[in-house]
């Protein structure tokens, strides 16, 4: 075996004692590039940010502030590119970073011990499936997957069943999506969105019985609750008042059993405005239906603008703009709009 010579010995021995030094220096500069960088994505300064989530990695990759850089690096790239300027070659490559930060990230953070890794490891997750969406990439074949993953990950979180029921909605693979939003409903049986969201897609599909059955399950987990007896109620009305197909005695069955949602609401609470609001709606289309019936009209020697005037004067119910205007006011929403596109929001990174 051949010995170093005395230079060749003390090279190596101020090589070794360097590398640990070197590692030092890189792992500090990165900790500084990732603080500078949180400051500047605070103030949404995004392509500084970038700049400097970009030296963080650099500059010590395997260290926790550069694995936490690509979540942050990927929401920069998100945010600095413009939906308006799809088709652009320098705006749509801003979204093809923004993905593969998401990537790296997830792959890096989801495995950690640490919950602050493991919630941005998540993070990364929910905002590549946006990225794939509609508004962006507009890639459902790619989004399925990662969603997929986030069900094996926490398959008792239902928003994931519920965003996978959109991707196959959306697509038009109707049976898969309502598959998926029974599976969600075995993973959470005692929570009431399950239901909510299993009865707004059926309400979509125009399955008006399978709506009432899956509201009607929510209220049976929830019988103390006067929301979920007053949100039957709203269907009912909405039903019997937009459904012009409906036979008359349908009708009347539809805004009867209304009612009893609405009184069943009132019983629980009996100052509940909301429900106050949609019993009067319901019992005004009930007075309606019956004008209309022929067994129900009348000769009078009156002039009929008087019978009108008396009319008009007697039992009348808000106008339709002005519950509108409540509904939205408080946050409710109408009958037959439930759920959303899932919502995502910038991410204030840890100091």
């Amino acid at each position: 075996m051949r010995l170093l010579s005395g230079p060749s010995l003390t090279f190596v021995v101020v090589l070794a004692l360097a590398l640990p030094g070197c590692a030092k220096v890189g792992e500090l500069k990165s900790m500084k590039a990732f603080k500078s960088a949180n400051q500047a994505y605070q103030q949404q300064d995004y392509k500084k940010a970038a700049q400097q989530y970009e030296e963080a990695i650099q500059a010590a990759p395997d260290t926790r502030p550069a694995q936490q850089s690509y979540f942050f690096l990927g929401n920069c790239y998100d945010n600095l590119y413009k939906p308006s300027k799809k088709g652009e070659t320098d705006n749509d490559a801003l979204l093809t970073k923004a993905v593969d930060n998401y990537q790296k990230a997830a792959e890096k953070l989801s495995a950690s011990d640490k919950p602050e890794d493991k919630k941005l490891g998540k993070l990364s997750l929910e905002y590549l499936v946006a990225a794939y969406g509609p508004d962006k990439l507009n890639d459902p074949a790619k989004a399925e997957p990662v969603v997929q993953k986030m069900i094996q990950m926490e398959p008792g979180e239902p928003t994931n069943y519920f965003q996978l029921a959109k991707i196959y909605e959306d697509a038009g693979a109707y049976e898969e999506a309502e598959k998926v939003f029974q599976q969600a409903k075995d993973a959470r049986p005692a929570d009431p969105a399950v239901y909510m969201q299993l009865a707004g897609y059926y309400n979509r599909q125009g399955q008006f019985d399978k709506t009432i059955e899956a509201l009607e399950e929510r209220a049976a987990k929830e019988p103390t609750n006067p929301e979920a007896f007053y949100t039957i109620s709203t269907y009912y009305w909405d039903k019997a008042y937009r459904d012009f197909k409906l036979k008359e005695n349908e009708k009347r069955e539809f805004v009867q059993k209304g009612v009893q949602a609405v009184d069943h609401a009132l019983q629980i609470k009996p100052d509940y405005m909301e429900a106050l609001v949609y019993k009067n709606l319901l019992l005004g289309s009930r007075r309606t239906s019956k004008r209309t019936r022929p067994s129900n009209r009348r000769s009078s020697s009156r002039p009929i603008n008087c019978v009108i005037k008396r009319r008009s004067s007697v039992n009348r119910r808000p106008p339709a703009s002005a519950i509108k205007a409540t509904l939205r006011r408080l946050g409710s929403g109408l009958p037959g709009h439930l759920g959303g596109p899932f919502c995502l929001s910038r991410v204030t990174p840890a100091k």
